[in-house]
């Protein structure tokens, strides 16, 4: 199994190359999908490892809460992709609070980590983070709001998944006077 350090060391170099990209502030939401059974080199949905979850949940929780990020964990498709986040945040932002529970083969390993690392954790349907990493292809483009860039990470893998990220830009209007940021 991937070692616990390399699996930090690799998660640390991703989410700085994200966070540089998507220049989040505080109050931003940043989301999370992943599929542990891909980083332990398994098929997504058919080798969840809590372990490796309750890592990458750390790490991201480590790295985002002195930056005074939230963070949002995607569950898999079993409960149709809802998100686990802190029950102020859901609240502060007027997301519809949901009533399930993640669990290892309906909501998945990092949402389950979410629960346990959480101060009052709930889930939501739909939420419009500002940025997110996407470890396994789960496909986390729902919950990214719109206009939504491709963030290139050094790394393009975890473990053995792979990784894709996004952050989020304002629209641009106007035409060709337009002056922009």
């Amino acid at each position: 199994m991937l070692a616990k350090e390399t699996l930090q060391t690799q998660l640390h170099q991703i989410i700085d190359d994200v966070l540089a990209a998507a220049k989040l502030h505080q109050g931003d939401l940043f989301v999370l999908g992943c599929t542990t059974s891909e980083v332990v080199g398994g098929k997504i949905g058919k080798a969840s490892n809590p372990e490796v979850g309750d890592w990458i949940v750390t790490t991201l929780l480590d790295v985002l809460r002195p930056q005074g990020i939230d963070l949002a964990v995607q569950g898999c498709e079993h409960i149709n992709r809802a998100c686990a986040l802190e029950r102020r945040v859901a609240i502060a932002r007027g997301y519809e609070i949901v009533n399930v529970v993640p669990a290892l083969h309906a909501g998945g390993s990092c949402s389950m980590a979410a629960f346990k690392h959480f101060d009052e954790p709930v889930e939501v349907e739909h939420i419009q983070a500002e940025a997110g990493i996407d470890i396994g292809d789960t496909s986390i483009g729902m919950h990214v709001k719109f206009v939504q860039v491709p963030v290139r990470p050094t790394l393009d893998t975890l473990g053995s998944a792979h990784v894709t990220a996004l952050r989020s830009r304002p629209k641009y209007i106007g035409g060709q006077r337009a002056q922009y940021q």
